[in-house]
């Protein structure tokens, strides 16, 4: 996709820079612990030290005794809150725990030293009941779930394991992703400040309006009372997509203190109390002909859920989308234990699903002796395999085409374990990327000015991906004026509402009602004569009922990934040499940001492969690894020669903009492109992520 650059152009796809880039690198952009209200207070967590029990006894006397300290909030003490929709928000609202690092008081003070000093004062008494913390795919406490990610808990067409147990060549593996974290560059953090019964909190959010109706909800207050400001946030991944309990523990502290607060969580206490991946078990039962065409696909999921609320990771939603089989089973199991409670997480289901799925297609290939690109293509489905819609578009072939070509794929020896420089065995992978596409009601609102320029207005979040920059582009574009003419706010809870920044879905819901809003405004414009009043020209677009209405067509975005490393054979050291994706995502808004969604996408997938994991610890129900020192995120030493490219897909299906989402579609498939060409360099697969030296080294080891 090309456009034209600099400030002036409205095309759409043009690399427009981001409009906020000057004001984060020199600081002006302010964060939501960065709001320095007068008289501000801190707020420090006090974690719950056992794996599940209930709090008898708060002594507050040596944390109230310290300089500084205003207040230790306890169960008993604490503001009554209205019961939450999402349990994980019921802080401080009773005696029971139920998992390590539950809040369980909450220290104020005048500083966040003093105010961390205070909570590590307080001293907790337990009655602590027994725990199960340990996930096993066979639990017993296991059981199906109605839903997962929205979609049937299972989906079976056909006689999956009669065709499986039937066909002439069969695939039984089975893969295991860990626990994996967020860790967003900011850390979840609010400040809270009350003016009688109206609330303002600055929050680090990937959606102010849900946070505004949840705070309304909780605190019994009309939502007109409640503001939410949300103007730059730092990353979050999923785990800031719906409100977590540091917007909730400062609106309460601030209340009970009469004063602003600013909780700020460590990131030792992300783990336990924002979310993470949950850890995914998956078993895939491929039967084929000889010719390599699938007959039957089995995929199964087992994932652990707290027993605060359910949440299924719905990895085995993939397989209902990607190849034809005539008998297909997708199956999810959770088993609830006494744990933290995951959340979503970049690509939740689609990355650990395709990981598994298009690693054990890897491993179909070569049983089969076939190439892994013409073994996908082979498989093409006419229509989508979990519900029988027409794809609105799908070039999923053309993406692993493309791909190839540009990766050099038809120079690769197919034999694994063959081309070695050194101590170093080198090889090549692929797999194969999918994503929903996904789009929620939104409203808008747009303004001519006097002076020639226009003002857009819209409650979205831009959590890095540039939404100001693309937002402007789609309403210049609707205008026919130049981008420079147009401004954009967003971020706080009184501009018009809109959806939050999360499932790939943002630009999507947001660009519509902006283009709706523009496009409007454009229609007065062109009707409206002499000079425009004072106060300009203003229009308001609402696309409830259309952005949500139910389509016949499947609608995906696609892609292809490619992936070179080499593997020491004296340490087990993995370096991934090359990176290339390619992507079908309808129209690219913006090549500049775009592009580094993807490739930012394809390293956090990177990650995943080689880095990235952690335990969840039967004995004491939570995570060891509570820092960046012990769970490791891809550093720049990590990152390869990384590349992103798309082909132009024009599918009338999605939107006014013919957009579809891209944030989550680099990181699907990654990971299985990685471990491909790990087997591809060593001859031995490996099933359990993260692919680390010690792993690699006792597989080669016992192979020699």
């Amino acid at each position: 996709m090309t456009g034209t650059t600099g400030t002036t152009g409205a095309a759409l796809g043009a690399p427009a820079e981001r409009r906020e880039g000057r004001q984060k690198v020199t600081g002006a952009a302010r964060y939501a612990a960065e709001y320095t209200l007068p008289g501000r207070a801190h707020a420090w967590p006090v974690p719950a030290a056992v794996a599940r029990g209930r709090v008898t006894a708060v002594d507050t006397a040596a944390a109230l005794a310290l300089p500084g300290v205003l207040a230790v909030l306890t169960p008993e003490d604490a503001p009554r809150l209205a019961d939450p929709e999402d349990a994980t928000l019921a802080v401080l609202q009773g005696p029971g725990v139920p998992h390590r690092g539950w809040c369980v008081a909450l220290a104020v003070a005048e500083t966040p030293e003093a105010a961390r000093a205070a909570a590590r004062a307080v001293r907790v008494t337990y009655d602590t009941a027994p725990h199960d913390a340990a996930f096993t795919e066979h639990h017993r406490d296991g059981y199906a779930p109605q839903e997962a990610g929205g979609q049937p808990g299972r989906v079976e067409h056909g006689d999956p394991r009669a065709a499986f147990a039937g066909a002439d060549v069969r695939v039984d593996v089975t893969y295991r992703v860990p626990p994996l974290h967020n860790h967003p560059m900011e850390p979840h953090a609010s400040t809270a400040h009350w003016d009688g019964d109206r609330l303002t909190v600055y929050t680090s959010s990937q959606g102010g309006t849900t946070v505004r109706s949840t705070l309304a909800q909780l605190f019994r207050l009309p939502e007109e009372h409640v503001t939410v400001v949300a103007e730059h946030v730092g990353g979050g991944f999923g785990s800031k997509g719906t409100p977590r309990p540091d917007v909730v523990l400062a609106a309460m502290a601030a209340r009970h203190t009469g004063r602003p607060v600013t909780l700020a969580y460590a990131r030792r206490h992300l783990p336990t109390v924002v979310g993470h991946r949950a850890p995914t078990v998956q078993r895939l039962r491929l039967g084929a002909g000889h010719d390599g065409r699938l007959t039957a696909l089995l995929h199964e999921t087992t994932s652990p859920t707290s027993r605060v609320k359910e949440f299924v990771e719905y990895a085995a939603v993939v397989s209902r989308v990607m190849y034809a089989a005539p008998n297909l089973l997708s199956a999810h199991r959770v088993v609830p234990l006494d744990v933290p409670t995951p959340s979503w997480m970049r690509a939740p289901g689609e990355a650990p699903g395709m990981y598994a799925l298009e690693s054990a297609l890897d491993e179909l290939a070569d049983v089969l002796g076939l190439d892994p690109v013409e073994l996908r293509a082979r498989n093409e489905p006419a229509e989508e395999p979990g519900s029988g819609k027409p794809f609105s578009s799908r070039h999923v072939v053309d993406c692993l085409r493309e791909g190839a070509r540009r990766f050099g794929w038809e120079d690769r020896d197919p034999r694994p374990g063959v081309r070695r420089e050194g101590s170093w065995l080198l090889g090549t992978g692929v797999a194969a990327a999918t994503y929903p596409v996904q789009a929620a009601p939104s409203t808008a609102g747009a303004q001519a000015l006097p002076d020639g320029t226009f003002v857009v207005r819209i409650n979205a979040a831009d959590i890095g991906t540039g939404a100001r920059t693309v937002l402007a582009q789609v309403a210049a574009d609707a205008l026919g004026v130049p981008l420079d003419r147009v401004r954009t706010e967003v971020g706080r809870s009184d501009l018009p509402p809109a959806p939050l920044a999360g499932g790939s879905s943002g630009t999507a819901s947001w660009g519509w009602a902006v283009h709706e809003a523009c496009a409007e405004l454009a229609s007065r414009l062109a009707a409206h004569t002499g000079p425009l009043p004072a106060e300009g020209i203003e229009t308001r677009a609402d696309t409830t009922g259309k952005a949500d209405a139910d389509s016949p067509w499947a609608r995906h975005a696609f892609g292809a990934h490619f992936a070179e490393v080499a593997v020491d054979t004296v340490t087990g050291e993995i370096r991934a040499r090359r990176l290339l994706g390619v992507y079908a995502a309808g129209r690219i808004l913006n090549a500049r940001t775009a592009r580094s969604q993807f490739t930012g996408a394809m390293i956090m997938g990177l990650g995943m492969a080689l880095t990235e994991g952690s335990t969840l610890d039967p004995a004491f129900g939570d995570f060891p690894e509570a820092d960046l020192a012990s769970y490791h995120v891809p550093v720049h030493a990590d990152v390869p020669d990384v590349e992103a490219h798309w082909i132009d897909e024009d599918d009338p299906h999605l939107n006014p903009m013919g957009s579809k989402g891209i944030g989550e579609i680099g990181i699907v498939g990654t990971a299985a492109a990685v471990g491909n060409a790990v087997h591809h360099a060593t001859g031995i697969r490996f099933r359990e992520l993260p692919l680390t030296p010690d792993r690699i080294l006792a597989g080669l080891l016992s192979e020699s």
